[in-house]
């Protein structure tokens, strides 16, 4: 009898270790696939937070990049007074945009004629320029982006307040609002403004030209 509930104590006390040690190794794997869902989780929103946080600093550096837009004081330009130009008189307006600092004889003009390009800025600085030739009298000047220094948008502000004012002198008021037009983002093509036939007058991608087709009837009403 003893050894019988003795060998009946025995089987029990296995089968009950049997059984905890089965219940541990299934909380250690519960544990253990826990812990993984945990990690993937926090590994997703990781990623969430990142791919967030991407857009607004491409966002940031573009809000960087845009700078302040250029002014142009037409408005005041416009009070003041100049004295006519005809379109023929190279010296005069020459004289509007200031000291010629070189000049190339062997150039083109808007056509690809034969012309003489005349410089009045140096060659590393922002450029403002007179081209003429039998045909066509041409203006250009450098066109000032946003994200540009200070002392480069200056200069454009007074090229253009120049340009202004060689086209007041050339086609009267009618001339300052076509700068303005220009400087407005306007593009203006084959029309005639103030007694001038215009072949193209624009601005952009950092630069301003002025076109005047010198050989066309200034009575031309196209």
């Amino acid at each position: 009898m003893w050894n019988n509930s003795l060998q009946t104590l025995l089987v029990g006390t296995i089968m009950a270790v049997g059984v905890s040690l089965s219940g541990c190794d299934s909380s250690k794997d519960d544990a253990q696939n826990q812990d993984a869902d945990m990690s993937e989780q926090t590994v997703a929103d990781d990623a969430l937070v990142q791919d967030n946080a991407a857009p607004n600093a491409i966002l940031d550096g573009a809000t960087a990049q845009q700078g302040t837009q250029v002014k142009y004081d037409v408005a005041g330009w416009g009070t003041k007074n100049v004295a006519s130009l005809n379109v023929d008189n190279l010296d005069e307006i020459k004289a509007t945009f200031g000291k010629v600092m070189s000049t190339d004889e062997n150039s083109l003009d808007y056509a690809s004629n034969p012309a003489a390009k005349y410089r009045f800025m140096d060659t590393d600085a922002p450029y403002l320029d007179l081209i003429d030739s039998e045909k066509y009298l041409e203006l250009g000047w450098y066109f000032a982006n946003p994200t540009d220094s200070d002392k480069e948008k200056e200069i454009s502000q007074n090229h253009a307040e120049k340009a202004h004012k060689l086209a007041r002198q050339l086609m009267g008021d009618e001339g300052g609002q076509l700068i303005s037009d220009m400087l407005n983002g306007q593009i203006i093509k084959n029309k005639v403004i103030g007694g001038q036939k215009i072949e193209l007058a624009k601005c952009e991608f950092y630069s301003c030209m002025l076109v005047i087709n010198k050989s066309a009837a200034q009575t031309d009403k196209k």
